[in-house]
């Protein structure tokens, strides 16, 4: 990569040129975002996965410039007009719109009012009203008189055609108006077709609205672009023209002789319909896309912020459990799982109206929490969901044996998807659904996994962002979560091996066909029998996957092989075999990392090493938890202001959080009412999934709107 963009990333990113350098070296030698933050800290100074990420957006968004480059600079050069001083130019070009200010004037384009005037010979005219090298443009215009130029004022209109291309064309005067037109408000208004559409009645806020683009929060103007976009509402910046023009024309003179008044006339003329032709719907077009790349990031950054924390979700482990996707008038399906997930067994209970099967359903639970050793229940919390927990919670379980509700979302999509089908072919949609419920709480990031995020019902705006980005963030986000959990190696599906650094698709159908031909592994250095899983491969993926009860123990842990004999070292000094260094946190302390730093592997990645040893394997999720909603809130109406209730972070979002009280309706928390004085940043003071005490501030029946307020935890 060229030296321009690696000191461009570097000054945007605020580190330095050879972090940049070296990540992006480590890139092209086909390194992974997850290995390189994790085993490469050395060559990147110990920058994390995100600022990793962030170095390669930026390398891939330098590197399609530089194919827009050569591109521009060759038609360019077709046509025979690329100077030295305009290839350097662009050569040392940055920013996009700088780059496409540059290439305007040559852009292939069809015909305009100044191509008429062009071919009408008018062009010599306009170059010396635009030189000011004449005094009566109109004296000067009789000159131009032609079959195809009639009359002075035809002359000087053309003339003033291409004069006012030529401003729209001129990159300081681009430049010039972007910078008024990001310091002015963004003005809506609604169209006609939102005064007879219930659809448009969500953007009555927007119906006649103002705001400073530089202020406006990123959720409003995805809603406005939204609403545009169906035609309920109309967008525009309220740049003021005669100030622009003002401005435009100080500039054009500024430093050159002052024209005469009839010249000035005229200049001004071509000035103004340069704004309000040409400038004001292109500038106005850029900014407002400007504004949407920035909430576009804001947005995608709230959406893998939550899609972080879903997958990080407390796992309640191996253990047996009873899934209940809850319903009425079809009945709640039951699967039973063993402790790998695996289905057991599965039938449907009618404990609700309008069958009210209530003892029978009592029965057929009981038998199978009997028969299977359920030691959890796991509820979705969809449809029936309170009066399904209520129904289970009145019979009687074994003392181990909790209760826990789960969110659905997404499950419908996947028990309908290629995935669903190929791990139980036999199976319908139903207990498919019922299966990812269950598996959700044993290991909510294996199962989620098999998810599209944007299925996954976290987040805001997800379908209006750039969908390019969004992907990039969500893969990102899944693969670090993925990475930062590390994989059973004997146990994972072939969907969650695909996002362990190194693998993919191809090589995890390959893992997963090579286990069920061979047995489980029994060693790391095994995955190099894997058909095309190469040495490359090996190195990025090892560190992250776990095989435990392997013969070395360090096979289950995040110390990647390329550093057994650093860990061979320190046990033998210290006068133990490794399987009494591994898990022994006082030994551990015991050792100074300083001894053992050799060639590539610095300080940072020994401390590492020993901080895993201490703690090998060590998931980094918390524990689940139990939880129960208040048993007197049902509805809607039950609801009055002032209570406080029991909730579960459902969704955080730039505005505020929303939180699960028990009802079919989830209330928000707007970020005023975050318990903290000014305006809280909600994914800074809550986290999703958390259990949180809310007061109820407003219920609006209507429109379906609970207003709630955080109540403080107290200590």
């Amino acid at each position: 990569m060229k030296e321009l963009y690696i000191n461009t990333i570097a000054q945007h990113l605020a580190i330095r040129p050879w972090q940049v350098e070296n990540c992006v070296t480590l890139f092209e030698e086909g390194s992974t975002i997850p290995f390189i933050s994790r085993y490469r800290k050395e060559r990147t100074g110990g920058l994390d996965d995100v600022e990793v990420a962030q170095i390669r957006h930026w390398a891939d968004v330098f590197a399609e410039m530089e194919k827009r480059k050569a591109s521009i600079l060759s038609t360019i050069a077709e046509q025979g007009k690329l100077t030295e001083q305009l290839q350097k130019e662009i050569e040392n070009c940055v920013v996009s719109s700088q780059l496409e200010d540059l290439y305007l004037p040559f852009r292939p384009r069809r015909r305009t009012r100044a191509t008429a005037a062009k071919e009408a010979g008018l062009e010599p005219l306009a170059d010396k009203m635009y030189a000011m090298s004449v005094s009566d443009p109109f004296k000067e215009a009789g000159k131009f008189l032609s079959d195809q130029v009639a009359t002075v004022e035809e002359a000087l209109a053309g003339a003033r055609d291409i004069l006012a291309e030529r401003f729209s064309e001129t990159p300081s005067v681009r430049e010039t108006l972007r910078g008024i037109f990001r310091t002015r408000r963004i003005v809506t208004k609604a169209t006609r077709a939102a005064s007879s559409s219930e659809e448009a009645r969500k953007y009555r806020s927007y119906f006649d609205y103002s705001e400073p683009l530089s202020k406006i929060a990123s959720h409003r103007l995805l809603a406005m672009l939204r609403a545009q976009d169906e035609g309920f509402l109309s967008l525009k910046i309220d740049a003021d023209p005669l100030k622009c023009g003002n401005k435009l024309y100080y500039d054009f003179c500024h430093g050159k002789k002052y024209p005469s008044p009839a010249l000035g006339d005229q200049i001004r003329q071509a000035i103004d319909d340069a704004f309000d032709r040409l400038l004001n719907p292109s500038i106005t077009g850029e900014i407002l896309r400007e504004a949407k790349e920035k909430a576009d990031i804001e947005s995608v950054g709230v959406f893998g912020e939550n899609l972080r924390q879903l997958l990080l979700a407390p796992p309640l482990g191996p253990k047996r459990v009873m899934a209940v996707d809850p319903g009425f008038r079809n009945g709640c399906k039951i699967a039973c799982l063993d402790e790998a997930g695996n289905l057991l067994h599965h039938e449907i209970i009618f404990p609700h109206p309008p069958q009210n099967e209530k003892v029978k359903s009592i029965a057929a639970v009981s038998r199978m929490v009997d028969a299977y050793h359920v030691e959890a229940i796991a509820i979705g919390n969809g449809t029936a969901s309170r009066e399904t927990e209520a129904f289970i919670k009145r019979i009687p379980l074994p003392p181990a044996c909790k209760v826990f509700v789960v969110s659905e979302d997404g499950a419908s999509i996947y028990s309908a998807s290629e995935v669903a089908r190929e791990e139980f072919p036999t199976e319908d949609v139903t207990v498919r659904g019922a299966v990812s419920i269950g598996r959700r709480l044993m290991d909510p990031l294996a199962e989620l996994v098999k998810i599209d995020p944007k299925s996954l019902g976290v987040g805001q705006y997800q379908y209006d962002v750039d969908q390019n980005l969004l992907r990039e963030k969500l893969d990102n986000t899944v693969e670090h979560c993925v990475n930062t959990v590390g994989v059973n190696l004997n146990t994972a599906s072939s969907y969650l091996l695909r996002y362990v650094s190194g693998i993919g698709p191809a090589l995890a159908g390959n893992i997963v066909a090579f286990r069920g031909e061979n047995g489980p592994f029994t060693s790391r250095k095994q995955l190099l029998q894997v058909p095309r899983l190469g040495a490359k491969a090996f190195e990025q993926c090892a560190g992250f996957l776990r095989i435990p009860g392997a013969e070395n123990p360090l096979d289950n842990s995040a110390v990647h092989p390329e550093s057994y004999h650093i860990v061979d070292k320190m046990a033998a000094d210290a006068g133990v075999p490794v399987s009494e260094l591994v898990g022994n946190a006082a030994l551990c302390r015991s050792i100074d990392p300083a001894r053992y730093v050799e060639g590539d592997f610095g300080l940072p990645t020994v401390r590492d090493i020993l901080q895993e040893l201490a703690k090998p394997g060590r998931d980094p999720r918390e524990a689940a938890q139990e939880f129960a909603f208040s048993e007197d809130i049902h509805e809607m109406d039950d609801l009055v202001a002032g209570m406080e209730l029991p909730g579960i972070v459902t969704n955080i979002t730039a505005f505020g959080a929303f939180v699960d009280i028990g009802i079919h309706e989830n209330g928000l928390i707007h970020a005023s009412k975050m318990g903290v004085r000014g305006l809280a940043d909600p994914s800074k003071v809550l986290k999703l999934h958390q259990h949180v005490t809310v007061r109820v501030l407003n219920v609006d029946l209507e429109r379906k709107r609970i207003s709630l307020a955080l109540v403080p935890a107290t200590k």
